[in-house]
């Protein structure tokens, strides 16, 4: 009863045997065929498999027929390429917001893309242990809630964290809530990936505008269901144009800058701000860009790290922040 069961399966195992065992440098002949829908319990004559295949051809599998010494047949066309799925699975192994657990779990599911004598070269290649990864297992469904959320243009609440010193705990650190462990409610718009990180761009009520605030950060989150009024439109709102302008998600007071940048950093400026930035020419070997972005302590540390090549030119309030800064930090080594 059982192998008259199986046999109305018959289609679906043989593409499932195709699928997993089989690529352009593995093929199966037809008795191998036999034999492994053996293993799953259904009986097949040669005859017959020849039938099948064509119905799997003509449902849109790119069976190909190799001949050889012997004449084998393997899938050729795949959604993804094995050197696509590498560069997917070594991404989700990289990246610092998802945890160790969930990369390997992330990576088993790509893998399953692909023949098993491929993925056996995916796990190969793939490394995840050891890679500075996030601890907070939550993140990943912290990322589906707030998908939700924007869809269905739904407030959601969370409780959001910060690390803080502390000598008498094991770690000498713990997580200290911000606003005493009160929740949180905003109204997301988007997702962004910025630094290795992710964060969620939201109106936040208490600051009547958009914020910005870690995934990784936050927890117990949930969609409030039942709020008591509508997500603001903001119709001019351009995910992509944001995250270019505020330069490092940290909060401050927007503003156009304009920097003398030395021409070895046309592609560092090109990456940050798109090929479309306006640039002009600047005496010497340098050239003037004017930005809109976020002035916050991360901005002037990135002007700080390229030294001489990346010279504040307007506004004058940054320039005198900037100045105290630099003072500030020489002040402590001259004491030294």
């Amino acid at each position: 009863m059982a192998m008259v069961k199986n046999q109305k399966l018959k289609l679906l195992y043989l593409m499932k045997i195709f699928l997993e065992k089989t690529d352009d440098e593995h093929m199966l002949t037809i008795p191998q065929l036999i034999e492994e829908l053996k293993g799953y319990g259904v009986s097949a004559e040669r005859k017959s498999l020849y039938g099948d295949i064509e119905a799997l051809r003509s449902f849109g599998l790119d069976i190909v027929r190799c001949k050889s010494k012997t004449t084998g047949y393997f899938v050729a066309g795949r959604a993804f390429e094995l050197p696509e799925l590498k560069i997917l699975a070594d991404a989700v192994a990289s990246s610092r917001f998802l945890t160790e657990k969930k990369s390997t779990q992330l990576i088993g599911k790509i893998e399953s893309l692909a023949s098993e004598p491929q993925s056996k070269s995916l796990q190969r290649q793939i490394y995840v242990r050891g890679r500075v990864k996030n601890q907070n297992e939550k993140i990943y469904y912290n990322v589906d809630t707030i998908n939700q959320a924007i869809a269905q243009k739904k407030p959601v609440s969370f409780r959001y964290f910060e690390y803080c010193i502390d000598w008498q705990h094991a770690r000498h650190w713990k997580k200290r809530y911000r606003r005493n462990g009160q929740k949180y409610r905003a109204f997301p718009y988007a997702l962004l990936w910025d630094s290795e990180n992710y964060y969620m761009t939201a109106y936040y009520e208490k600051y009547g505008g958009l914020s910005n605030f870690r995934v990784d950060k936050m927890d117990r989150m949930e969609i409030i269901e039942n709020g008591d009024c509508e997500r603001p439109d903001l119709p001019l709102f351009d995910a992509a144009e944001y995250s270019k302008e505020i330069f490092g998600m940290h909060s401050g007071k927007e503003e156009d800058v304009t920097l003398r940048v030395d021409n070895s950093l046309i592609g560092v400026v090109l990456d940050r701000f798109g090929e479309e930035t306006e640039i002009s020419r600047a005496s010497g070997s340098s050239f003037y860009i004017r930005v809109k972005v976020i002035v916050s302590p991360i901005l002037l540390s990135r002007i700080f790290e390229f030294g001489g090549r990346v010279e504040i030119v307007e506004p004058k309030s940054l320039i005198e922040e900037y100045s105290r800064l630099v003072e500030e930090s020489l002040s402590r080594y001259r004491q030294v």
